[in-house]
Formats: C-alpha cells, structure tokens, sequence
C-alpha cells in the first residue's frame, strides 16, 4: 500500500469510527436539535488551541461538557418544545445562525451567559462589530467568537507544492477560505472588546477573548491529511469531497441521503422511508447541479434497529467546481 493509499485508509477509518461512537454515546436523543447540540458540545476541536499559530486565541469546551450534560439533553429531548420557540426556525435560517442559538441555549441554562448576539455601534449608522459571546468564567468575563464551517481540501495547484496554507480549505460556494475565516476572527473579530464603543457594553474588562470554532473538513480519497503545522487538530470531523461523476466510488450503501444545511452539524439518524437508494440520489443530483452550482452535501446510511444511521459523509461537486475553486485558491494565496 502506498504512503497516499494509507493515509486515505486512515482518513476513511476515522470518519466511519466517529459517526459509530457519536450514534453509541447519542442513541438515547431522537430530536434532530437536540442532537445538533450534543455534537457542538462533544465535537472534538477542529483547530488545535495549543498551536502556536492561533496565538492562544482558540477556545475549547471542557471535555466533560458533554456527559455532564447528558441528563439535562435527555430532559431536553423529551420536552424540546422550549427550545424550538428559542431557534425561531424558518426556511432562511442560517447554519451559522443555528448552531449559535443552540449554543446560547446551552450556556443560558448553565447559568454563564451574560449576553449573546451583541452589536457595537458607532454612531447610528455604523456598526463595528458583534459579541457572539459574552460568557462569565467564574468571576471573570470573557469574549468568544464562535463558527461552525465545512471547507473541502482542494490542495493541487499547477506548479505549486501540495499544501501550503490554510487558504488551501475553500468553502463549498467559494465565498471564503479557512485561512482567510481565521485571519478575520484573529485580527478583527477578537479586537472588538478593545474598541472604545465597546465599553458600554461590558460591565467589567475582558479577561479574554478566543473564538470557538466547530466543524468538518473534507478530503479527496487520494489526499494525505495537513501535517500540525496548520494548526488543525488531529481529531477533526472529516468527510470526503468528490465530482458527480465519482459518486459510485464514495456512495456504496444501500441507503443514502441530501443533507439540508440545518443537518449538517451532527451524524444524520432518519427514518427508512427518509432515506433513497444511489439510483434516486443520482436523478437528484443531475437535477440539482443542472439549476444550481453549489456542492451538495450526501451521506451514506445504514439500517440499524429500525433507524438510517449515518455511516460516512462527503461534498459531490458539480463539474466546473474544481476549476472554480482553483481560481479563488490563486487568488487566495497570491494575496
């Protein structure tokens, strides 16, 4: 086996043995947002905070959030109403969005919230900025920024070596870069406590400010994984990315599913009759690809105790998406 082939072994062991542990520790939690916020909780890091490069600015939940909070999740699974009011969800709410009201929820009820969702201003029409977070730390008042973001590794650039930068992780609709996300929470985001109109807003100074960051990361199957240098961490959330065309190759369950965006946090549990077979999957895509570019998110299922349980997951592209994404990856790195 070559250096190349163990690595894409590796990469596809991982993912199939995260989605396995995360339906064992979460069997118990039917609602989707329920579960969607066990994930946040238990997700591990997708950057490494001791990475020099994050400049000790990456926040990480306690490692016991999440099974310290597992008779709460089980109260709240029973009766999730409360919660649903509090999402507000509608046909344009935003994943971003989502995953933080969920995380407001959690930390309104562990009683450390002191305010989410924050805008600073300016003046009356200038805004500067917004505290996502607002947390209290026993007596100390702290500020984190957090995102919940899915890039795909598209690392091959003519002439230039394999993997150089973050900049090399592009957002499925090419809107930004996991190096070009960072850099604006690192230097922009975070400075906002420092702001003078800022000052109103904060009953104490800051003890700090970090950004929580939650997510996956999406690989082809032939792509080694980024060396600790890029600061991710190790145990990240990973998928695989590839072209309508190499469906067959990635999707060989008998069940599979389109993940909408609000699905796209935690491993996918469905009923039978939500699942489709690869034949259906494929109808769809060539249909979705034929009025739409953006990637489409899949995953493979499989039948267990009456459940579709998630087994692996990946971003089929349409065709022209490689060479789109290598435009904004010059673009990204000259810069």
């Amino acid at each position: 086996m070559t250096a190349e082939a163990a690595a894409a072994a590796a990469s596809a062991v991982s993912v199939a043995s995260y989605q396995s542990a995360f339906h064992q520790r979460w069997h118990a939690l039917h609602d989707p947002h329920v579960r969607s916020l066990a994930w946040l909780l238990e997700a591990p890091d997708l950057l490494d905070p001791a990475a020099s490069r994050w400049q000790g600015k990456i926040a990480s939940l306690p490692a016991a959030a999440a099974t310290d909070a597992l008779p709460w999740l089980q109260r709240l699974d029973a009766a999730p109403q409360a919660l649903h009011e509090f999402l507000g969800i509608h046909r344009f709410t935003r994943l971003g969005r989502y995953a933080e009201k969920l995380l407001a929820w959690y930390f309104q009820e562990q009683a450390c919230l002191f305010a989410h969702g924050v805008q600073v201003q300016a003046g009356k029409d200038e805004t500067i900025g917004e505290f996502d977070f607002l947390l209290w730390q026993g007596d100390a008042l702290v500020h984190w920024e957090f995102a919940t973001k899915f890039y795909l590794l598209h690392a091959s650039l003519p002439g230039q070596p394999a993997l150089q930068s973050a900049d090399y992780f592009v957002g499925p609709n090419l809107a930004d870069t996991l190096g070009a996300k960072m850099r604006k929470i690192l230097q922009r985001q975070l400075a906002l406590g420092q702001h003078p109109a800022a000052q109103p807003h904060l009953p104490q100074a800051l003890a700090t400010a970090q950004a929580l960051i939650r997510g996956w990361l999406f690989y082809r199957r032939d792509e080694s994984l980024p060396s600790n240098e890029l600061g991710i961490s190790a145990q990240h959330c990973r998928g695989w990315w590839c072209s309508l065309q190499e469906l067959d190759a990635h999707v060989d369950t008998d069940y599979c599913v389109i993940l909408p965006r609000l699905s796209w946090l935690a491993p996918a549990r469905l009923l039978k009759s939500e699942g489709m077979t690869r034949a259906v999957l494929q109808t769809q895509l060539n249909q979705q690809f034929a009025v739409d570019a953006m990637p489409v998110m899949v995953a493979s299922l499989t039948l267990q105790d009456g459940w579709l349980l998630e087994t692996d997951r990946g971003f089929v592209v349409p065709d022209d998406w490689q060479g789109r994404a290598e435009k904004k990856l010059q673009r990204a790195t000259a810069a």
